[in-house]
């Protein structure tokens, strides 16, 4: 009898134990992208923008991995999102921001903090808007700008213009005009492509392949640039769409009235 009460009190500790832990490759991640994030704002403090804005981009990379590494390991938890959720914010919400002031909004003054503090204030409440939406909006779509999509925007204006040789000085407005875009396009209704039905297991035609590859050496050809013009076209996709929609759906209904006005008269 001692025995198997025995038994039954190590089986019970065992599985607290086990409920009490965290699974540590996808967690191991989302930290790598924590780290990225908090070293660009450093980076940034300490004048090194381009090393800012690279770590960035690794940040993004590590966001990247860790949702998927849980995916397809069966390690998805409430524990990991909320901390993804929480390092999303210092690395796409803080980090750029903090490095987009540091090169040149600071020049603008209380105006210049004023942009950057609205630009981390929008990332937090859209990580907050995405985090009560997860099961009841389509998967296909964002609401809104993701945050690692414009955080690629300021750090790839970042990068680029450092990596050309133009001094943020000189580029005070446009950052301004793009930390105030961005913010807005993350809270706002637009919807973005998520590229989340694309399954991983699914077979993909041999051009597909080729197609990935040809955007692989494109990026590695000049990387601040490409990455900085292909996120900002992203960014600009949403509105755009939703303006060809919009004409669509217009058309569309002048047209149905058209129709009934004309079936109306012949009546």
């Amino acid at each position: 009898m001692n025995s198997e009460q025995n038994a039954f009190t190590a089986t019970r500790s065992s599985n607290n134990r086990h409920r009490r832990g965290i699974y540590l490759l996808p967690n191991l991640l989302t930290t790598a992208g924590l780290f990225a994030g908090f070293y660009a704002i450093v980076a940034a403090i300490n004048d090194r923008f381009e090393t800012a804005a690279i770590a960035i981009f690794i940040a993004m990379l590590m966001d990247g991995i860790d949702g998927r590494i849980a995916r397809l390991t069966n390690t998805q938890s409430a524990f990991g999102a909320e901390y993804d959720s929480l390092s999303d914010m210092v690395s796409f919400g803080l980090g750029p921001a903090l490095i987009v002031y540091e090169w040149t909004l600071h020049d603008l003054g209380k105006i210049g903090w004023s942009a950057a503090f609205f630009y981390t204030a929008c990332a937090a409440l859209r990580l907050a808007r995405f985090n009560t939406q997860v099961g009841v909006i389509d998967k296909r779509y964002f609401q809104g700008l993701a945050s690692p999509s414009a955080a690629a925007c300021l750090a790839g204006l970042v990068w680029f213009a450092t990596d050309t040789g133009i001094d943020g000085t000189d580029l005070v407005f446009p950052a301004f005009i793009l930390t105030i875009l961005m913010a807005i396009l993350m809270v706002s209704n637009i919807r973005y492509h998520s590229f989340r039905n694309l399954n991983n297991q699914d077979k993909v035609p041999f051009m597909a392949i080729f197609g990935m590859v040809l955007v692989f050496i494109l990026i590695s050809s000049d990387p601040p640039k490409i990455l900085f013009i292909g996120f900002l076209l992203y960014a600009l996709s949403g509105p755009l769409i939703t303006l060809v929609r919009l004409r669509q759906h217009q058309a569309q209904r002048h047209t149905s009235l058209g129709s009934a006005d004309q079936e109306d008269s012949k009546e």
